[in-house]
C-alpha cells in the first residue's frame, strides 16, 4: 500500500474515542524520532516549521516551506511513515502548482486554511479554492481544511464552522479542522459533518483524552511540540551557562 493510501486509511472506520493522532515533526530529526517510536502518521505545523527555520508563523517563504516538508518526508520513507504538511494558504499559488509542489515533497495530505490577513476569506470562495485543490491533487491526497471561525471572533463561531466545514466537504475536502474550537463544538461538528474532524491538543488542555472523548478523528498539536522541545533546548542552554552541565 503507498503512503496516500495509508494515511487515508488510518482516518477511515476508527472506533470511537480513537482518534488518529498525528505529532507534527518540525525537522527531520524529530520526524525520524516521532516515527521511530511507533506513530503511523505525521504532520508538519507550519508554526513549527517556521521557527526551526527562523521566521515567525506565516512568515516562512514557500520555497523554504516545501523543502523542509520534503526533508521532513524523506526522513521517515524508508519506515514508511505517510507525511501531510500544513502549507498554511497555499503561499499563493495556483492549484495546480500547489498540488504539484506537495507532490514533490513527498506530503500526501494537506491542510488549508480560510483566513488570511487575521481576517476569514469568503467561504464561496475558499469552498472554489478547495474543489480545484482537490481536483489538481487527484483523489488519493488527504485534503484536510481548515476552518478558523473560532480564531476569528465571529458572533456564533459554531453556527459559522458548521456552514463552513458542509460547503468544504462539498466541494471535496476529506476532513476538518476547526482550529480553537472546544470539546463540545466539536462533538457537534463530528456529529454533522460526517467526516474526519481535527481536533487541537494545546497545553493546559484540552488534551488528546478530552479530544478523543468530543468524538474527533485525529488530533494535531500545532507548533506546541516544537515549542516545548525549544524550551528544553533553553533549559539546557541555561544549565550550560551556568555550569551545571558537563
Amino acid at each position: 500500500m503507498d503512503t496516500a493510501k495509508r494515511l487515508r486509511t488510518l482516518h477511515r472506520d476508527r472506533a470511537p474515542g480513537d482518534p488518529l493522532v498525528l505529532p507534527g515533526p518540525w525537522d527531520a530529526a524529530s520526524a525520524r524520532a516521532f516515527a521511530e517510536a511507533g506513530f503511523p502518521a505525521l504532520a508538519t505545523p507550519s508554526a513549527g516549521v517556521s521557527a526551526s527555520l527562523g521566521h515567525a508563523d506565516g512568515h516562512c517563504p514557500g520555497d523554504e516551506m516545501f523543502a523542509a516538508i520534503g526533508r521532513i518526508t524523506r526522513a521517515v520513507h524508508a519506515l514508511d511513515v505517510p507525511v501531510t504538511a500544513d502549507v498554511e494558504r497555499g503561499y499563493g499559488l495556483a492549484p495546480a502548482e500547489l498540488a504539484e509542489r506537495l507532490h514533490a515533497s513527498g506530503a500526501v495530505g494537506c491542510n488549508l486554511e480560510d483566513s488570511a490577513g487575521g481576517r476569514l476569506v469568503d467561504a464561496e470562495a475558499q469552498a472554489e479554492f478547495l474543489a480545484a485543490v482537490r481536483e489538481a491533487l487527484g483523489p488519493e491526497p488527504f485534503l484536510n481544511a481548515r476552518v478558523d471561525a473560532h480564531l476569528r471572533g465571529v458572533a456564533d463561531p459554531l453556527a459559522e464552522a458548521l456552514r463552513r466545514g458542509r460547503a468544504y466537504v462539498a466541494a471535496g475536502a476529506d476532513g476538518v479542522y476547526p482550529i480553537g474550537a472546544p470539546p463540545a463544538d466539536l462533538a457537534v461538528l463530528v456529529r454533522e459533518l460526517g467526516v474526519p474532524v481535527n481536533g487541537l491538543a494545546r497545553t493546559g488542555g484540552p488534551g488528546v483524552a478530552e479530544l478523543a472523548g468530543a468524538g474527533v478523528g485525529r488530533v494535531t498539536f500545532g507548533g506546541g511540540l516544537a515549542a516545548r522541545a525549544t524550551e528544553g533546548v533553553r533549559s539546557m542552554a541555561a544549565e550550560l551557562r551556568t555550569g551545571r552541565l558537563p
